[in-house]
């Protein structure tokens, strides 16, 4: 984008200022749903009764059949349930957690149209569970007194166990495919090998490890740990995963191994080698001590004149201690990691080999080969590669502040968002629970089919973002354009294919996810344009729509083009390094939150909301485009307050897990400066909050014990018209006696709590009069549900949460806002960023 004016004045950062409050949240009316579907009673019964006989008698036969060489763990059998999928919410009603031998909801995911499956493991002692629980319902009631207004009783009598059997269609053993919860189409035939991602329940990768050996399986090395879930990659037929599954306990969901990355590699176009020289002549000499980017791609040429100053050599690394790590591979990907690495390092290089003065860079390069040169990877968990990766880096160099680049992804079935155990393992990652939280900035991937011009800009909201980009803690980049103009006489007749400030024709959304997902990417950054050919209606490459980045290979020539959403995605990450290196003690949160709180749409953006609605406009561009301007600095009329703070989220009361606490931020407004303005002047205040969760993966989204996120954070803002204590009332009910409910909805949000409250990142303006603004003084960060609240035995209730919110007063220029707030905030407290 343009370049915008200075920002002279530093954000001012107020550390841990929030009033920790009780927080126990109003109880809402009604079960939101229509209680369970109408049945005849004895028929529905009798019916269930039948298929779970022959279940139970199939699992006595597996069990009484079981091959000692391959058996292990505890001796029990899984059942398959249907139900519908309007009443997926009761499937946690399917568990038994109590007692010596638990039945363990393993999987859920979606079956036939308006159905649902859900697989549970159960023991040998627990085999007629499901059958007296059908039984009770068919022969015993449940009694409870209703007291009416005129103080009479009457009997209300039910089922037993309604909720729970009238919910269930039918049941039957499972198999193989019962556990499959990727793309149904690519299930392997019958004998054919295939390599699995297994996803086993915990603590019995023991049992699978011993059963895939005695069959001959072949296993990868690594292997990821979750909270309830540990994930192995292993290669056989679906008969020998069933013979898996019979003998063991160990397998709670299959999918297939398809994390292999796949890369666009940079464009030809060449400068001349003089040009570099001049440069490389420029360039100011780096303190040690500064923040780096981490790349993770196909290594890099660290002999290039202008990646040397700021790569040392034992920052140059391999994830396999066996590889060369410079840049030197014959695939499609070679190459790609030191075009990554100039974008890293200078953002589009046109931009300094233009100028005649020094260039100064202030964070210096990692790099970490994770793709080989020869050959292809095996299907691997590439989680575990990402993660040692970023650990070869962090153990040479343990106190740099660092942004983690990965330009990588992989195709696979991710349309409806859900996470891969690649994704997943970068959200706990960047979570950190060994103590260090990480940025992590990934790409939103590329369409790699043929670009039509007629299909422009639709086909982009039909081709969702591929793993690991869908991972909630990292900043999800996708790529836009600004880049129009050809003068190639070669392209003569041709035209840009993308429209100014509109979404670059090759990058991905998630305009085709499930709605509950995370809204994703994040933010757009500058990722080129493609030719518009007249003859054939396609889309091509063209050096003047591209970024100019660096050659891997010196001597043929020091210069390529690159673009799409990896050169996005380093630009992103560049920015990450510039903020870390104003204050290199901010949060990793903080940063991310920065970048998206900097980003604005474009016009050509907005131009496209009353066409495709709000929520595909977020989809497909995220929050914008982001600006280091923004990101760094503030104006007179145009104020950032940055708090970096943690609450409780939940806590144990009565045996039972409940929420804790919620934080107050009584802000320092310009409230003077507000009212002097003319009472109908519109004003700006754009909030975000930024935060990291802990994921819980696994195909049991639809089971509120198992939900992918720790826990959620939401942020409320106060009204004009509530005092400070009907404001704290309205959301926790340990603060006095609900206040009645407002006779106006909260107006003038840009994206609105229903959109806004979804993923780990929650952005949203508000406009409205400077007069309402004045009295809008204050915000409440409080918690949400989430696994740690709803599995008690993973020992996580009580633990602090951080989280970043940020604030931003905006009025028209010449208004003076900056020395109000200033004047309030105490020398201890305001830390210039």
């Amino acid at each position: 984008m343009a370049d915008e004016e200075a920002r002279p004045h530093p954000h001012i950062y107020l550390q841990g200022t929030g009033a920790r409050q009780g927080y126990t949240a109003y109880q809402a009316g009604g079960d939101g749903g229509g209680g369970p579907p109408q049945r005849d009673r004895a028929g529905h019964a009798n019916a269930l009764a039948q298929a779970l006989t022959q279940v139970v008698q199939q699992g006595e036969t597996i069990l009484a059949s079981r091959e000692p060489a391959v058996a292990a763990g505890e001796k029990g059998f899984y059942v398959e349930f249907t139900l519908p999928a309007d009443q997926a919410d009761i499937v946690d009603k399917l568990e038994n957690r109590r007692g010596r031998f638990p039945i363990e909801l393993v999987n859920v995911h979606p079956a036939e149209e308006g159905l649902v499956s859900a697989t549970v493991f159960v023991p040998e002692k627990q085999k007629d569970y499901y059958l007296k629980k059908v039984t009770a319902y068919r022969d015993e009631d449940t009694v409870r007194q209703k007291t009416l207004d005129d103080g009479s009783t009457v009997e209300i009598r039910k089922p037993k166990n309604q909720r729970l059997v009238a919910s269930l269609e039918t049941a039957r053993l499972a198999v193989a495919r019962s556990f499959y919860t990727d793309q149904v189409d690519l299930f392997p035939a019958p004998g054919v090998e295939a390599w699995w991602e297994v996803w086993v329940r915990k603590g019995t990768k023991g049992s699978f490890d011993k059963a895939a050996q005695a069959l001959g399986m072949a296993t990868r090395e690594y292997s990821l740990e979750f909270a309830e879930r540990d994930v192995v990659v292993a290669k056989g037929t679906p008969e020998q995963l069933g013979r898996v599954i019979a003998n063991t306990d160990s397998v709670a969901e299959l999918r297939l191994a398809r994390d292999t990355p796949s890369l666009y590699m940079g464009m030809d176009g060449a400068e001349q080698r003089t040009w570099s020289a001049d440069l490389a002549d420029r360039l100011v000499p780096i303190d040690g001590e500064v923040p780096a980017v981490c790349l993770l791609d196909s290594g890099t040429t660290i002999g290039h004149p202008l990646i040397a100053p700021y790569l040392a050599p034992g920052d140059q690394q391999a994830f396999d201690a066996a590889w060369n790590v410079e840049d030197v591979s014959t695939q499609a990907h070679g190459g790609h990691g030191t075009q990554m690495s100039g974008t890293l390092l200078y953002g589009d290089l046109m931009d300094v080999l233009d100028g005649t003065g020094p260039v100064t860079v202030r964070h210096r390069l990692e790099s970490v080969k994770i793709l080989p040169d020869h050959g292809a990877n095996d299907p691997d968990l590439y989680g575990a590669i990402t993660a040692q990766a970023i650990a070869r880096a962090e153990i040479a160099a343990p106190n740099r502040p660092r942004a983690i680049c990965l330009a990588v992804t992989s195709l696979g079935d991710h349309g409806r968002g859900r996470p891969s155990a690649w994704s997943a393992k970068l959200d706990a990652i960047a979570f950190g629970r060994d103590e260090v939280q990480r940025f992590i900035a990934v790409a939103a991937g590329n369409i790699r089919e043929a670009i039509v011009a007629a299909d422009y800009p639709a086909r982009n909201d039909t081709m969702p973002i591929e793993s690991p980009a869908q991972a909630w803690n990292a900043l999800t980049v996708g790529a836009f354009t600004e880049r129009t103009l050809i003068t190639d006489p070669t392209y003569a007749g041709w035209s840009a294919l993308g429209a100014a400030g509109d979404i670059m024709p090759r990058s991905r959304t998630s305009v085709s996810w499930i709605r509950e997902w995370p809204l994703k990417p994040d933010v757009v950054f500058e990722g080129g344009n493609i030719g518009h050919d007249p003859a054939t209606g396609q889309g091509d490459h063209v050096d003047d729509l591209a970024l100019l980045t660096t050659y891997r290979t010196m001597a043929e020539r020091p210069f390529t083009t690159t673009g799409d959403t990896s050169a996005a995605t380093a630009l992103a990450a560049r920015m990450a390094a510039e903020i870390m290196a104003e204050k290199p003690t901010l949060w990793p949160e903080t940063v991310r939150g920065l970048i998206v709180h900097s980003a604005e749409w474009t016009a050509a953006m907005r131009a496209h909301q009353g066409t495709i609605g709000k929520p595909a406009l977020v989809r497909r561009y995220g929050f914008g485009v982001p600006s280091l301007a923004r990101a760094l600095g503030s104006l007179d009329h145009d104020v950032t307050l940055i708090i970096e703070d943690e609450i409780v989220p939940f806590k144990m009361k009565s045996g039972a897990a409940v929420t804790d606490e919620l934080a107050v931020h009584q802000l320092p407004w310009p409230r003077e400066a507000l009212l002097a303005l003319d009472p109908a002047t519109l004003v700006q205040l754009r909030i975000t909050l930024s935060y990291f969760i802990e994921p819980n993966p696994g195909e049991r989204g639809l089971s509120r014990r198992h939900v992918y996120a720790s826990h959620g954070l939401r942020f409320d803002l106060k009204h004009a018209d509530d005092p400070m204590d009907t404001f704290l009332r309205r959301r926790t009910s340990e603060a006095g006696a609900r206040p009645s409910k407002r006779a106006a909805s909260d107006t003038g949000w840009t994206v609105g709590p229903q959109l806004r409250n979804r993923g780990s990142l929650h952005a949203d303006i508000w406009e409205g009069t400077a007069t309402e603004l004045a009295a809008r003084d204050a915000i409440i960060v409080y918690p949400t549900g989430g696994w740690w609240r709803e599995n008690v035995a993973q020992g996580h209730v009580g633990e602090p949460v951080r989280y970043s919110l940020i604030a931003s007063i905006r009025a028209a220029p010449g208004t003076e806002l900056y020395a109000e707030v200033v004047a309030q905030v105490t020398p201890e407290i305001a830390i210039e960023v």
